[in-house]
């Protein structure tokens, strides 16, 4: 790179860490009126979306999860080509499968048992894959390798899931709920991407906006908000209403803040972690990631967002540790797992063609 060229690309990197700063100080003093104020997730933060989803599953399963964190903290010594390193930690990972596989299965319901024997099988093979990927120092492989075990220890993971962790509040009993998750297909006029929304920690968030989709209310709306590096929202209904209107009580239907913390049976409703005195708490869905889910409301209160939502823009260069204005304030309800290409392409001259639930659609349940 000539000196030039890199002069240009270090002014414009202090740009943007200057209009990010100046984006926070503003939303931190409610300089901004506008329905969603966030700033950027610190920079120790898991932002792998599929790593997210897979530590939000409702199970205890010691051997399983300790399996999958040690296969994700790979990710230093791949950077750093710790070969070595990587080497010993694919042994102890096909150690800790050997020596804890009957126990995994014994975890299983009784069900799924023939699955988990597949997906153990599976596994085994995977393993030796990426000891192999490791052995090779071949990075391009070590990842692929290593995608396909962490999904099938997803899988896994997946089938310990039990019933509906807890009980929502009565309060919102006609609110629709999405008792479990749902994989979406958003086409947009830049093309198509999906995102698995997680109803184990947002039930009525998730809930609602699936049933928006089944309803096809997303259908043709343009993104009426787009910030580099922050927020892209949608979901403002044409005409006067900035909400979905129940047909059956003609009023616009509200969803509550909804936030699930890590050691807490069920979310917080109506409650911002400045409101519960937690300052310092992640909760279990994070705004950690680019194509996070978060659902909008207003200024003015933290219970009237009802259809519009926004998709977290995160850029890794502008992520000032500790100086996260969005988790506690506005609730997650999903990532988008696929598209990511199309996501980072648009902005307020784009819109949503189509919304399609394409997986997950027996999980949702028109009220209590």
């Amino acid at each position: 790179m000539v000196p030039a060229q890199a002069l240009a690309l270090r002014w414009a990197r202090a740009s943007r860490c200057c209009l990010a700063l100046v984006a926070s100080i503003c939303l931190a003093t409610g300089l901004w009126a506008a329905p969603v104020r966030a700033a950027l997730p610190p920079g120790n933060a898991v932002t792998d979306p599929a790593a997210i989803l897979r530590d939000a599953l409702p199970i205890q399963q010691n051997d399983l999860q300790e399996l999958q964190h040690r296969l994700e903290s790979t990710s230093d010594d791949l950077r750093a080509k710790r070969w070595t390193a990587l080497a010993s930690t694919v042994q102890r990972s096909q150690s800790l499968l050997n020596i804890r596989r009957s126990a995994i299965l014994s975890s299983l319901p009784a069900g799924d048992v023939s699955r988990g024997t597949q997906l153990l099988d599976q596994l085994e093979q995977q393993l030796q894959t990426l000891a192999a990927s490791s052995s090779a120092q071949n990075r391009d492989a070590f990842l692929a390798d290593r995608r396909a075990a962490l999904t099938s220890v997803g899988e896994l993971e997946a089938l310990l899931v039990g019933d509906f962790p807890f009980e929502i509040p009565a309060e919102f009993a006609e609110l629709p709920r999405l008792l479990g998750r749902a994989t979406v297909q958003i086409t947009t006029t830049k093309g198509p991407l999906s995102a698995v929304v997680d109803g184990y920690n947002a039930p009525l968030t998730a809930g609602a906006f699936v049933d928006l989709v089944q309803r096809g209310f997303y259908d043709g709306l343009p993104f009426t908000r787009a910030e580099d590096f922050y927020v892209l929202q949608t979901g403002d209904p044409k005409g006067p209403d900035s909400g979905y209107i129940d047909p059956k009580t003609k009023l616009e239907r509200p969803v509550p803040l909804e936030i699930r913390v890590p050691g807490q049976q069920a979310p917080f409703y109506n409650q911002t972690f400045e409101d519960l005195g937690l300052f310092k708490a992640t909760p279990v869905l994070p705004f950690a990631t680019l194509g996070t889910l978060g659902w909008a409301h207003s200024d003015e209160a933290l219970d009237d967002g009802s259809s519009q939502f926004f998709f977290f823009l995160y850029e890794a260069e502008l992520t000032p540790a500790g100086l996260n204005l969005v988790d506690g304030r506005y609730g997650a309800f999903g990532y988008v797992v696929d598209g990511f290409d199309v996501l980072e392409q648009l902005g307020v001259d784009d819109a949503i063609v189509k919304a399609t639930v394409i997986e997950g659609s027996e999980n949702l349940r028109p009220h209590a």
